[in-house]
C-alpha cells in the first residue's frame, strides 16, 4: 500500500500521477475504515482528499504554511504528515485530535477549531514573514460555508489592502454542515456556471513582459482592456476588486491540474485565491446523497443507518436537542410570534422538524452567530419571539452582541444553548464550559440549566411567555429523570431533610445525577447530605439559600468553569450572610480540556459523583 510508504508531504513527490491516484484510493478507504470506528467529521474529509494531496506536492510543508479553516476536514493532511498510524486514536483521549493543533504537529501551522478565521490567521503569518524577509508560502484552506462568516470578509479586505504574497484556497462544495444558504451561495453558484478565464492572464502576462522594450507597456495596456472586459462578463470581479486574483472554477478532484495551478499561484506577488469545486463526500453513494447527515458520525457507526431521522411513531425524544425542536414546534402553534434562528446547524441543533413544519419563520443565516443575535434582536424589537438556537461555543463569538443588542434594551430573545458544558470528542474547541460564567453576569437576562426533559419543557414555556431574555443551557448527555425535579422554574427544589444533614450539595444541569449519587454514596458511610436542583441559575433562590445557611459545608457541582461559575455566586451569598459556612467547588479547572469521552473527562476535571462525595467526606470523616 503506497499510504504505507508516506511519512511526510516530500514522500509525494517521488510518486507519478497513477501513483497519486491510487494514494487518494487508500486514503478513502482508510477513512470509510477508521471514522466510522472513532467517530469524526467523515464527507467532509471524503471531499478534501485529492486537494490535500495536491497542495502538499506543490508546497513544503512544513516550512510553508497551512491553514485550514475550520479544521475539520485535516484527517487527510494528519495521514501525509506522518500520523497514518495513529488514526485509530483520532478523538481519543490521549490521541489525535479532530483539529489541527500546532502542538500535536509541526505540520499544523495554526489551532482551527471554528469558522472563518484561516484568512485573517494566513494573513497574521504572511505580514510576519515579510517583516522578517523570508519567503516561505502561507496558504488558507477556506470552505465556501466559511464564507458565511463575518470574520471571513474582514480577513478579505485586509488581505487585499495589505497585498503582499498569499494563497487562499476556496473548496466549494455547496455545504457547510447544513446546505449553504444566503446570497453568497448564490454569487459562488454564478461563478461555478460561468465562462472560465482562470490561468490566462496569467500566461498572457508573462509572455507579454518577455517582449523586448514595450513588453510592460503591453501589459498595461491589456491589463487596462481586461478590466472591462472581465466587469461585463466575468461575475468573480468581487474577489478582483479587493485586489485579491482570482483563479477558478477549478476540479477539486484533478490531482495534476490542482498541483500545477498551486505550482503557478506560488509565483504571484501578489493574494490569489483559487476556487476549487469539490463533492463531499465523494466516493461514497451514501454519503455523497446525504452529506448533511454524514458531516459528522458518532463512534461505532453504521453508514448505512447513520443518516436516520427521528421518525414521528418515536414521541418520546432521546435528547435535550430533539426535546427542543419538537417542544418549539409545539410552541410555535400556538403562536405564530415564535420564530427560529440557526447558524448553519438545523440538524444538530433539532431544529429540523421546525424547518419543514414552519419555513417562513425558520431562519438559517449561515455560520454567522454575531449576525444571528443581532437579527434576533432586530426581529424581538418588531413584536417577534426569536429563539436562537445554536453551541455553547458557538454563542462566545457573540457575546459583545448579547449585551449591547439583546440585554441592554432588554428584548425577549431567548437563546437555546446546545453543547453546554463537556461536549467530549471534538475538545478544546467545542467544550461549552464558559456559558455560566459569561451569561449570569449580564443584567436583564435570565438563565437555565434544565438537568431532565421535564425541566426544558417548563423552562422553555416560561420563555415563550417572558419579556426579557433568557438563556436555557443543555447538555450533549442523554438526559435522566430523577426525584428532584424542578416543576416551578424558579423554585429550586431538594432532597427530603432530616435535620442530620452534613453538607448540602447545590448542583445544576447534569450535575444533578452525579450529586444525587454521591449522595447515596455517603449515605453507606453514614453521612447524610442534602442535594439541591438549581434550574434557574439567575436568579437564585434566596430562599433555599437562607433555609440551607444552617448547614455549614457547601459544595458547588456545575458543568461548567469553577472560575466565575456557579460557586462564585454561591461563595459571595455565602460570605455576605454567614461568615462560618464553608464553600468547596466541583466543575472544571481553569484549564483547557482535551478530546475524549465524556465520562473520561469528568474524571480528570474531578466532577464525578466520586469526587463530589470525597469533597464532602473529607471534610467531615
Amino acid at each position: 500500500m503506497i499510504l504505507d510508504s508516506i511519512n511526510s508531504p516530500a514522500d509525494l513527490k517521488t510518486l507519478d500521477e497513477r501513483q497519486l491516484k491510487q494514494l487518494a484510493s487508500e486514503i478513502r478507504g482508510e477513512l470509510m475504515r477508521t471514522v466510522p470506528i472513532t467517530g469524526g467529521h467523515l464527507a467532509a474529509n471524503l471531499g478534501v482528499v485529492e486537494l490535500t494531496i495536491a497542495l502538499h506536492y506543490a508546497l513544503n510543508a512544513p516550512e510553508d504554511k497551512i491553514v485550514w479553516d475550520v479544521g475539520h476536514q485535516t484527517y487527510v493532511h494528519k495521514m501525509l504528515t506522518g500520523r497514518f498510524g495513529k488514526m485509530e486514536t483520532m478523538r481519543k483521549l490521549g490521541g489525535l485530535s479532530g483539529f489541527p493543533k500546532p502542538d500535536e504537529s509541526e505540520y499544523d501551522s495554526f489551532g482551527t477549531g471554528h469558522s472563518s478565521t484561516a484568512i485573517s490567521a494566513a494573513l497574521g503569518m504572511a505580514v510576519a514573514r515579510t517583516l522578517n524577509g523570508e519567503t516561505y508560502t502561507v496558504a488558507a484552506v477556506v470552505g465556501d460555508g466559511s464564507m458565511t462568516g463575518g470574520l471571513a470578509f474582514e480577513g478579505l479586505n485586509n488581505c487585499g489592502n495589505e497585498n503582499i504574497p498569499m494563497m487562499i484556497i476556496l473548496n466549494d462544495n455547496e455545504m457547510s454542515i447544513s446546505k449553504n444558504v444566503g446570497a453568497l451561495s448564490h454569487y459562488f453558484a454564478k461563478i461555478r456556471s460561468s465562462k472560465r478565464y482562470n490561468l490566462t492572464k496569467l500566461v498572457v502576462k508573462k509572455s507579454l513582459s518577455k517582449v523586448p522594450v514595450i513588453g510592460n507597456f503591453l501589459v498595461n495596456v491589456v491589463e487596462r482592456i481586461k478590466s472591462v472586459i472581465k466587469a461585463v462578463f466575468i461575475p468573480n470581479v468581487w474577489f478582483e476588486e479587493l485586489n485579491i486574483n482570482y483563479i477558478g472554477t477549478v476540479d477539486g478532484h484533478n490531482i495534476k491540474k490542482m498541483i500545477k495551478i498551486f505550482e503557478r499561484a506560488k509565483d504571484f506577488d501578489t493574494p490569489v485565491l483559487i476556487h476549487v469545486k469539490t463533492k463531499k463526500g465523494k466516493g461514497n453513494e451514501i454519503i455523497e446523497g446525504n452529506p448533511e447527515k454524514y458531516h459528522s458520525v458518532s463512534e461505532n457507526c453504521d453508514i448505512k443507518c447513520a443518516g436516520a431521522k427521528l421518525s414521528d411513531e418515536q414521541n418520546t425524544p432521546t435528547s435535550f436537542s430533539l426535546a427542543f425542536g419538537k417542544k418549539l414546534c409545539e410552541l410555535a402553534e400556538a403562536d405564530e410570534r415564535i420564530t427560529a434562528i440557526t447558524a448553519a446547524m438545523a440538524d444538530g441543533t433539532g431544529l429540523s422538524e421546525f424547518e419543514v413544519k414552519f419555513p417562513e419563520r425558520f431562519f438559517d443565516v449561515g455560520i454567522a452567530e454575531q449576525h444571528a443575535v443581532t437579527f434576533a434582536a432586530g426581529l424581538a424589537i418588531s413584536g417577534k419571539k426569536p429563539f436562537v438556537a445554536v453551541y455553547s461555543s458557538f454563542l462566545q463569538r457573540a457575546y459583545d452582541q448579547i449585551i449591547h443588542d439583546v440585554c441592554i434594551q432588554k428584548l425577549p430573545v431567548v437563546f437555546c444553548i446546545d453543547r453546554a458544558g463537556i461536549s467530549g470528542r471534538d475538545g478544546e474547541t467545542h467544550n461549552g464550559q464558559f456559558d455560566i460564567a459569561f451569561l449570569q453576569h449580564i443584567p436583564n437576562m435570565t438563565l437555565f440549566a434544565p438537568s431532565t426533559l421535564s425541566e426544558l419543557s417548563h423552562a422553555l414555556d416560561y420563555a415563550s411567555k417572558a419579556k426579557t431574555p433568557v438563556a436555557i443551557r443543555y447538555s450533549k448527555m442523554c438526559p435522566c429523570e430523577h426525584e428532584i425535579e424542578c416543576e416551578d422554574v424558579f423554585s429550586w427544589r431538594h432532597t427530603m431533610m432530616t435535620g442530620n444533614e452534613k453538607a448540602v450539595v447545590f448542583a445544576c444541569g447534569t450535575m444533578v445525577a452525579n450529586a444525587l449519587k454521591a449522595k447515596e454514596i455517603c449515605s453507606k458511610l453514614g453521612v447524610d447530605i442534602v442535594v439541591v436542583n438549581m434550574l434557574c441559575i439567575k436568579p437564585k433562590d434566596e430562599t433555599i439559600l437562607n433555609k440551607m445557611k444552617a448547614i455549614k459545608l457547601w459544595v458547588t457541582a456545575e458543568d461548567g468553569c469553577i472560575s466565575g461559575g456557579i460557586g462564585s455566586t454561591l461563595s459571595s451569598f455565602a460570605a455576605e450572610k454567614s461568615g462560618d459556612i464553608k464553600v468547596k467547588h466541583i466543575g472544571i479547572p481553569d484549564n483547557f480540556v482535551p478530546h475524549g469521552n465524556i465520562s473520561e473527562i469528568y474524571g480528570i476535571c474531578g466532577m464525578t459523583a466520586n469526587d463530589i462525595a470525597g469533597a464532602v467526606l473529607e471534610e467531615i470523616l
